[in-house]
């Protein structure tokens, strides 16, 4: 196997995170609206934490490219 098909093998399985990672922030802003749509009242303390979440979530789809670049051109 040539060393370049090796690489765009090693960065596309490294990309495979950003699916999960579209999920994941669908999941959490659907939470947060459901949340907000029972409790009003609670917008304060849910909001803050689905930010959190989403930042870790978004983080994660960072590093897949930050490795799957690495792999291409280094």
């Amino acid at each position: 196997m040539d060393i370049e098909a090796a690489k765009m093998i090693g960065a596309g399985l490294a990309v495979i995170g950003l699916g999960g990672v579209g999920a994941g922030i669908g999941h959490i802003f659907a939470s947060l609206i459901s949340s907000i749509s029972r409790n009003p009242a609670s917008r304060p303390q849910v909001f803050p934490m689905s930010m959190l979440g989403f930042a870790l979530v978004e983080a994660v789809a960072l590093y897949a490219l930050l490795i799957s670049f690495l792999i291409l051109f280094l």
